[in-house]
């Protein structure tokens, strides 16, 4: 008789795979749809963010105090204050925090100016501590320079073109300035104001407009968005205007806390001025990645300057370094989750492009105005690539990425990510919705001659070699889904623990139960798959080629069942109606399963196996073949 498919070991111990910290559960993004004309749009929607900034960027920050501030007038309307008085009252309370925490900063920043002198001395000490004061080695480089500087000057000073008269003394010239008018002193004191101002007050304006009309604007980005399918537009709106609003605010309250400790923090140290660097400490976590660092380095310069010796500078270094490493891996998770919503690399590069396009502003609204584009991108089909491009939900679908990586012959991305669905799904469950739909995938594509021989070869090598680790797997322990009603979600049913069965002596020896491949080019993989799930749960398996079944040698015996395992697509319905036939007549008294993976009841290959003889159990997945297992042993036993 011929020799199991491959000396894989059915053994059940810890897998040793590599950890991953992404989140199983994630749908992947869907396909981006549009063409060329996207990139010729977004070049010109670039140069209209660039040349219209003066307007657009009060806008932006309009539309976000509108999208902060809608939880609060919402909070205030329940209150049976009236809609529009809500609305006023929002921005007023708004704007009246920002005025006094501007008036304040404003306070601190000319108290520091008057103190900075005063700090001259403990710099120089300091400077003269490290570097052994002018004989040390910022005196001499200074001594060195200056001399230089002076060589140069000499030489570079172009010879006098005309000597003085001798005997005529110097002619004296004295510039006096007129004494400035009224106006001339207005503009130079509030002309630098109506910039700041101006931008405030039209920032004011657009929240309150935003605010009354939001109605109105929803309606009609209904209307631009297309309005046939009403249900499913508002749900869409309401849900990104709701997730916006809960993102804003709460990133806002995050930061308002962060800065309030660091003023806390700060002030118990002896940092002067701890409230304007705690508002700047706040502002600056808007700005990702460096927020921080800008943040820390004021207090840290300051700490420097007043304090003659170290102490005060280690603690500011000690303030900030366990500030932001608690907000950022405790506080933001427990209250948004653990992402964003968009990808490390996207959230740097949006950083880059709005600071680029809009100045500092665009540090701070970087973040902010990107989570609104995935969030637009998730659910108007139109701008769908903006979600495959920024967001963080992976772009191919497990089943995809399971067929790529092996493709590509990156065996320890197929590891990572067995290991990344392992963590909630038993074996059985990963097979059945990862491994064998990718390699569902891949048996299309050779059957339809996309596949060359030695890319074939490359993947067989590489899904080996996954089987070959997992076959150490050993499920744990996994809470059963808790459902109202009849699971419908074929993942959620198969992520469904099945229990172990209590299997008689008979089905636990060694050939009990045989699995035959297919002829299709991946049904091999597709049987050690299966058997790896049956020897999990207590059977006797043994794995065997198509080619088995040409034998001449009697049929072994103690054989209880016997399975056909075959990818949907990889056999015709001739071949496997007559492989079932073969089975019947040399396995007369075992139980049969048709297991053809991932194919549709009604699929013509299903269908040719129903003709091929009474008796057959139909399976099509990994799960559906252990249930007809458990049956015929509950039948043998007198069960049902």
């Amino acid at each position: 008789m011929p020799e199991p498919i491959t000396p894989r070991p059915f053994r059940s111990r810890g897998s040793s795979l590599a950890s991953s910290n992404l989140a199983s559960e994630v749908p992947a993004a869907g396909v981006p749809s549009g063409g060329p004309g996207v990139f010729y749009a977004g070049i010109a929607i670039v140069g209209v963010l660039y040349f219209t900034r003066e307007l657009l960027v009060p806008l932006a920050m309009a539309v976000l105090l509108a999208f902060v501030l809608a939880p609060v007038v919402k909070a205030i309307r329940r209150l049976g204050v009236p809609r529009v008085a809500a609305e006023l009252l929002g921005v007023i309370l708004a704007v009246g925090v920002l005025s006094g925490v501007g008036a304040l900063m404003g306070r601190q920043l000319a108290d520091l100016a008057n103190e900075l002198p005063y700090y001259q001395a403990t710099i120089t000490q300091k400077l003269n501590g490290l570097f052994g004061g002018g004989g040390g080695l910022i005196g001499r480089a200074s001594e060195m320079l200056q001399a230089l500087g002076e060589n140069l000057a000499r030489r570079a000073e172009p010879p006098s073109a005309a000597a003085p008269q001798a005997g005529l003394p110097p002619l004296p010239v004295e510039v006096r300035e007129p004494t400035p008018g009224i106006l001339t002193v207005l503009q130079r004191v509030v002309g630098p104001l109506l910039g700041p101002v101006a931008t405030t007050g039209i920032v004011i304006v657009f929240v309150v407009f935003l605010l009354l009309y939001r109605e109105d604007l929803r309606d009609r980005l209904i209307k631009l968005m297309g309005s046939r399918d009403l249900q499913r537009t508002t749900a869409a709106l309401n849900e990104a205007a709701s997730r916006l609003s809960r993102y804003f605010l709460a990133q806002t309250a995050l930061n308002t806390g962060f800065g309030i400790g660091i003023t806390i923090g700060l002030w118990a140290i002896g940092i002067p001025n701890p409230l304007l660097w705690g508002v700047i400490a706040g502002l600056m976590r808007f700005v990702p990645f460096i927020g921080g660092f800008i943040a820390a380095a004021f207090p840290v310069l300051l700490a420097i300057a007043v304090d003659p010796g170290w102490t005060m500078l280690i603690w500011v270094v000690v303030l900030f370094g366990l500030a932001e490493p608690l907000m950022g891996q405790v506080f933001e998770p427990l209250v948004y989750g653990h992402s964003t919503g968009l990808s490390p690399v996207a959230v740097l590069l949006a950083t880059a492009f709005w600071a680029w396009l809009w100045g500092p502003i665009g540090l701070l609204l970087a973040t902010p105005l990107t989570v609104g584009l995935v969030v637009l991108g998730r659910h108007v089909d139109r701008l769908e690539f903006l979600d495959v491009l920024l967001g963080d939900r992976a772009a191919l679908e497990p089943p995809e990425a399971f067929y790529q990586r092996a493709l590509a012959g990156d065996g320890d991305g197929l590891a990572e990510q067995a290991e990344l669905q392992l963590r909630g799904l038993p074996l059985q469950a990963y097979y059945d919705t990862v491994a064998l739909p990718g390699l569902a995938l891949a048996q299309g594509d050779a059957t339809r001659g996309a596949l060359t021989r030695s890319r074939l070869d490359t993947l067989r090598t590489r899904v080996d070699g996954l089987l070959d680790d997992l076959s150490e797997h050993e499920d744990t322990e996994l809470p059963a889904l808790v459902t109202d009603g009849p699971v419908e979600n074929p993942q959620a049913e198969a992520a469904e623990p099945l229990p172990d069965p209590v299997l008689p002596p008979a089905w636990q020896q060694r050939g009990a139960v045989l699995c035959v491949a297919g002829r299709g080019r991946l049904d091999e993989q597709a049987t050690v798959m299966l058997a790896q799930v049956l020897a999990l749960k207590g059977f006797g398996v043994t794995a065997l080629p198509n080619e088995a079944l040409r034998d001449a040698a009697p049929a072994p015996e103690g054989v209880q069942a016997v399975i056909l395992s075959a990818l949907d697509g990889g056999s015709g319905a001739a071949s496997a109606r007559y492989t079932m036939r073969r089975l019947r007549r040399r396995f007369p008294e075992a139980a049969l399963v048709a297991g053809l993976w991932g194919a549709d009841r009604d699929s013509p290959v299903m269908a040719a196996l129903r003709e091929a003889g009474g008796g057959v159990c139909e399976a099509r997945s990994l799960r559906d073949a252990l249930q007809c297992l458990v049956q015929a042993v509950e039948q043998e036993d007198g069960g049902i």
